[in-house]
């Protein structure tokens, strides 16, 4: 769980590093976005990646699953006292519904993206590249759609508030100095890049507008 975790943790950075290439793609009718979503599924180093990523995510579904089995046949009784007032965060009791409620977008939004780029009817842009600017811009050009893309990011945030600092102490990495900066970079990460990610759909359905 940790090791997939931390990965994925990589992966959301360098997939946020190039996608927010939409802030400003508008400049050129998203002529830089498809040269980079070129890149990104044709080059082979990028699809071997790619499939390592798409491995971790399986793993980490997988295991989180078979931990809960191995917590609920543990404890097949609750606790008789809530503990809401522990010091456990709220985040940390939901993993399992957060990641759940993740997973579930995910599914949609490779369905909406993902998919259209590999064998989806999409047609081409100025330079003869999939245009798949094309595709996101009339994906977030729907309210209902960037909304559910908010939502799903609030919950990454909880979800990350949680996963990132509890890998590396499950990796056995906890120091009392060293332990605090990585809760406080790990908190900080949980806000700031789910945020990044959910302002790309709120800015190109306002920019529209």
């Amino acid at each position: 769980m940790s090791l997939t975790g931390l990965f994925l943790i990589i992966f959301l950075i360098g997939h946020l590093i190039g996608n927010t290439q939409l802030f400003f793609a508008q400049e050129d009718n998203g002529l830089a976005f498809n040269v980079y979503a070129k890149f990104m599924t044709s080059n082979p180093a990028v699809k071997i990646l790619s499939y390592t990523t798409y491995l971790s995510i399986i793993a980490h579904v997988i295991y989180s699953i078979i931990l809960s089995r191995k917590n609920k046949v543990a404890r097949p009784i609750g606790y008789d006292m809530s503990t809401k007032d522990s010091q456990s965060s709220m985040a940390s009791r939901n993993m399992g519904i957060l990641g759940t409620i993740i997973l579930i977008f995910l599914v949609l939004h490779l369905k909406r993206f993902w998919y259209e780029m590999h064998w989806g009817a999409i047609g081409t842009d100025a330079n003869g590249n999939k245009d798949l600017y094309s595709v996101v811009d009339a994906a977030y050009s729907q309210l209902w759609y960037v909304a559910i893309y908010v939502v799903a990011m609030i919950f990454l945030a909880f979800h990350l508030s949680h996963g990132f600092s509890s890998a590396f102490q499950t990796l056995g990495l906890n120091h009392k100095k060293h332990t605090p900066v990585i809760n406080a970079i790990g908190q900080a990460f949980a806000i700031i890049v789910p945020f990044i990610f959910a302002m790309m759909p709120v800015w190109m359905y306002f920019e529209k507008g």
